[in-house]
């Protein structure tokens, strides 16, 4: 029986379906992060879901081949998982419907079971195994000098690519041409598709720069910003949304993207899961926000509880009537 192949948008870097590769046994002490491989489904009892490399969701039965990548998940709302702690038995979970592959240690009761996968090989080209790092295209030389309008988070699912689709529009309706960039998180594709169809010009995110996640060390992950910010500034966008996943507390090194963003940061925009949060993540990391909005701005009683707690201005995003508010701060931050 014919194996049916599924390409996740992990591979939308290696162009698979347009490649010649074959799949090879390597021994477990030669994995490392970022390498392709398959496996195949044994058991879909809860999601069933996979991203394709064009962003497109599929839907895969058992006995189906999932290409992914090897990486980590730290989530605090849905799963964890790490490829170094799959078992000599070679059987793993697909963390994300991007197919970051690893050892699920813990789910939350919010999110239905992970497909479970057994260890098919790994994707080689003529004969060598392959790795996002290596079919990540060549660093750009372009020296990164555009102004950046930086959207942080208190946690996931906050807020912050809904905030990211605003102010692009508001930036495209005065005429700027605008990039946008995911700078930290777990692979997924639709976060910067959003963005461009929200009208941003170019997108990239980490997966471009050939990381599945940046839950890695900080060492491994810096190289990134740089080639991200290379990415936009040869596409001579006007301005930068740059987003970063999670919270910049979290385990995704969002922090480094803080510090090394400061010079070009204009604005920063955080979104909020309650208004609570807004003091935590104020009070532990070097930021000041210049608004703040998410889940936490959702009513009138909760943008005054928001400002009350924090003294800075707090809009809701999903109500038009706020966005004169938006529009004036971006062009006076932005000096536009």
């Amino acid at each position: 029986m014919q194996t049916h192949f599924f390409h996740s948008s992990l591979t939308r870097i290696a162009n698979l379906s347009n490649r010649e590769f074959a799949l090879e046994a390597v021994p477990k002490d030669r994995w490392r992060t970022g390498d392709y491989v398959a496996g195949e489904v044994v058991l879909a009892s809860g999601l069933k879901e996979v991203e394709l490399a064009t962003g497109r969701i599929a839907t895969f039965a058992e006995k189906d081949v999932l290409i992914g990548a090897l990486g980590r998940r730290t989530a605090t709302l849905e799963a964890v998982g790490d490829w170094r702690t799959i078992g000599d038995d070679l059987r793993f979970e697909a963390l994300t419907a991007a197919c970051v592959f690893g050892k699920c240690t813990a789910r939350s009761f919010m999110i239905p079971p992970l497909a479970s996968l057994e260890y098919r090989g790994h994707v080689a080209f003529d004969g060598e195994p392959a790795n996002m790092r290596d079919c990540a295209p060549p660093q750009p030389d372009a020296r990164a000098t555009t102004p950046i309008v930086l959207i942080l988070g208190t946690s996931m699912d906050a807020g912050k690519t809904t905030a990211a689709r605003v102010v692009i529009r508001l930036l495209r309706a005065r005429g700027l041409r605008v990039g946008g960039a995911k700078f930290t998180g777990i692979g997924r594709y639709r976060d910067v598709l959003a963005m461009s169809d929200s009208g941003a010009e170019a997108i990239c995110d980490f997966v471009d720069a050939g990381l599945p996640s940046t839950s890695c060390p900080c060492s491994e992950f810096e190289f990134s910003i740089d080639y991200l910010l290379a990415r936009l500034a040869e596409s001579g966008v006007d301005v930068i949304v740059a987003e970063a996943g999670a919270s910049p507390l979290e385990p995704y090194n969002g922090d480094a993207v803080v510090r090394r963003l400061k010079e070009l940061t204009r604005c920063t925009i955080l979104c909020a899961s309650d208004p609570y949060a807004v003091v935590g993540v104020t009070s532990t990391v070097n930021v000041q926000p210049t608004l703040i909005t998410g889940r936490a701005t959702s009513t009138s009683a909760a943008v005054d509880l928001t400002e009350k707690l924090c003294g800075i201005k707090a809009i809701n995003v999903l109500d038009p009537s706020h966005w004169p508010l938006l529009d004036r701060t971006l062009v006076e931050s932005l000096e536009i």
